[in-house]
């Protein structure tokens, strides 16, 4: 496997992932998938502020699943939080995939000065939970109830990991991670 940075050519493949976890998981809380045009919209976004977003491929270069960090919430004291996001296709589940990636991600927002990682899980999908606890996650809250698909209400799982530093020192104000902020 390999984990690479996502481009534009990988939209078809991550637009396909993205729609079956739409359409039949809980990860997502979107009732109707978005089409390619829209995921592009959505990695620009994401890619242009500074943010990693990522694809592991198999060594014949199909795409097992993406992830990518993005801003939490958007006003500056957020600044050094960033969430995690991940999606695999149905055949990469359960092989790894979804920790490597997290693995990566996580490096790179350290490397790119974030202090805190949120995961929000929606669904309080077992398998998600579990890769992020492996990865030094820790629960940081629950709201029940929060969604309604499937015929189901849902629960959203938060979790929270340390980056670098963390909250252990304060950071320099003049660093800026990624760009939303003006880095």
């Amino acid at each position: 496997m390999i984990i690479r940075e996502a481009t534009p050519a990988d939209l078809t493949e991550i637009t396909r992932i993205y729609a079956d976890s739409v359409v039949n998981g809980v990860a997502s809380y979107e009732l109707v998938a978005p089409d390619e045009a829209e995921m592009g919209r959505r990695m620009s976004a994401i890619s242009d502020n500074g943010y990693p977003y990522l694809v592991a491929e198999d060594e014949a270069g199909a795409i097992l699943g993406y992830a990518y960090a993005s801003a939490f919430r958007t006003r500056p004291a957020y600044r050094w939080l960033v969430e995690d996001s991940i999606y695999l296709a149905p055949e990469a589940r359960g092989k790894g995939v979804g920790r490597a990636l997290l693995e990566i991600l996580i490096g790179k927002c350290e490397a790119l000065g974030f202090r805190q990682m949120i995961a929000v899980i929606g669904g309080a999908h077992p398998a998600s939970i579990a890769v992020h606890q492996k990865a030094g996650f820790v629960s940081s809250g629950m709201i029940s109830g929060s969604g309604y698909k499937h015929g189901r209400w849902l629960d959203t799982v938060f979790m929270q990991r340390p980056l670098g530093q963390g909250k252990t020192t304060d950071p320099d104000p003049d660093v800026y991670p990624g760009t939303l902020f003006g880095g």
